[in-house]
């Protein structure tokens, strides 16, 4: 007849051995992991020069500084959605100087890109708006310009922030009601609505 008791001193000890190796392999295979990660998140050579020649090209900052944090925090951000850096910087390097020029915030126009075109530039809708901030084709006519390409991103970024500050001057000021008219849903706050839940959510500045 077969016992089944406590182990024997020898057998306990087996198996105390067993659980510290198998301990010290799970350890061993963490840290690799952590150091693997940090790897990643550490900017490589190509990447600290892109975003030093994106920052000296970004002259729409107070200066420098300004410029490296507000281009660092927001790409940090917007790698969910775009992930080449090289493409990411130059998104918002032309978001930012758009934006400013048109006396818009840049946090802004993100949030309108999240809603319309979650930062596809090729994006076209049922309607047949384009790009980044789905821009409607018949606007290149209006303008007189019906060579420009609206999935071109400086392009795109242009004509949509001229668009919405047009608006907004028409609109006295009233952010709610020069979105709606963006989006041709003048009367409506579900499209305002979401872009300022965007804005609240990943694009405030902090």
């Amino acid at each position: 007849m077969l016992h089944f008791g406590r182990p024997t001193y020898n057998a306990f000890h087996f198996i105390q051995w067993k659980a510290v190796k198998l301990l010290l392999c799970l350890l061993g295979c963490l840290n690799s992991a952590n150091v693997a990660a940090s790897a990643q998140q550490l900017p490589d050579a190509e990447m600290r020069a892109y975003l030093k020649n994106t920052i000296a090209k970004a002259d729409s900052f107070h200066d420098r500084f300004d410029a490296e944090v507000w281009l660092v925090d927001m790409s940090g951000r917007l790698k969910r959605y775009v992930k080449d850096h090289k493409k990411r910087l130059e998104i918002l390097r032309l978001v930012h100087k758009e934006a400013s020029q048109a006396g818009l915030q840049p946090e802004l126009v993100l949030s309108v890109i999240h809603v319309e075109s979650l930062f596809n530039h090729f994006a076209i809708s049922r309607v047949g708006a384009q790009g980044l901030m789905q821009v409607m084709p018949f606007w290149k006519k209006e303008i007189g310009r019906p060579n420009d390409n609206l999935t071109d991103i400086a392009t795109n970024i242009r004509y949509g922030c001229t668009i919405l500050s047009y608006y907004l001057k028409k609109e006295k000021g009233n952010l709610t009601r020069a979105l709606a008219r963006y989006n041709g849903s003048l009367g409506k706050t579900w499209y305002p609505s979401r872009v300022f839940t965007a804005w609240n959510r990943f694009w405030q500045a902090r």
